[in-house]
């Protein structure tokens, strides 16, 4: 049996979903075009997608990534699957965790009903992905300029932190390479030095934030981040 005939429902309408607190009660109109990873209720992955057009309690998740469709192939539009949502608001500043019933419409776009805020908090944390990559930075002018090797060790949609033997300034601008998954291109970030943390038994390292960086920048960094979450944790399940 696959994984969808696990999860279908057969009825059109699914059920809506437990009452909430009226506290929890958001408007998640506020959320559009949010990047989000959607989930099965068991934590299996399913795509990464953008939300678009939420109101009231119905939205569109527009797919980044073909390739994660394979598992859900066989799904009818009279077929919903209850659902996980959850994404990083970036002006906000917010994990955003959501729940729904999704079904499949042309052109990888999954209509979403009865979709509520679950959840908003500060974990962001959980959309920071912790690494120990070798990456380099490039210095275009000024003290230390060049480009010369580092680790990477987290990274974000908003920022990174880096270890480098090299000394580097507050307000420094650097350009940042690294690649987060073998199988996928180097990802390139323009980038400013926001603190410098002195390391007595190491390298200095340095929180930097990402400068002049567009939507399909964002985009591609928190799909790279997702898909690095997903193969750590299938590593760990050993999967």
């Amino acid at each position: 049996m696959g994984l969808f005939d696990k999860l279908k429902k057969k009825a059109p309408e699914p059920p809506p979903p437990p009452p909430k607190p009226a506290d929890t009660s958001e408007d998640v109109s506020v959320y559009s075009h949010m990047r989000v990873e959607v989930t099965t209720k068991d934590g299996q992955m399913l795509f990464v997608a953008k939300l678009m057009y939420p109101q009231r309690t119905t939205a569109e998740l527009h797919q980044y990534s073909e390739a994660e469709v394979s598992l859900l192939k066989d799904c009818s539009e009279a077929e919903s699957i209850p659902v996980h949502i959850r994404g990083y608001h970036d002006h906000l500043r917010k994990a955003v965790y959501m729940e729904g019933f999704i079904t499949p419409q042309p052109k990888h776009i999954w209509l979403v009903s009865h979709l509520y805020v679950a959840r908003v908090g500060n974990d962001r944390a959980f959309f920071r992905l912790d690494t120990n990559l070798d990456a380099s930075i490039t210095k275009f002018s000024g003290r230390n300029a060049g480009k010369f090797p580092c680790k990477l060790l987290n990274i974000s949609v908003g920022g990174a932190r880096v270890s480098s033997e090299q000394q580097y300034w507050e307000g420094d601008k650097l350009l940042l390479t690294v690649k987060l998954l073998e199988d996928r291109d180097p990802s390139i970030m323009y980038c400013q030095v926001l603190r410098v943390i002195e390391k007595e038994d190491g390298p200095r390292e340095y929180g930097c934030q990402f400068l002049e960086m567009n939507e399909a920048d964002q985009d591609k960094i928190t799909e790279n981040i997702f898909a690095a979450q997903r193969k750590s944790r299938k590593g760990s399940q050993g999967l």
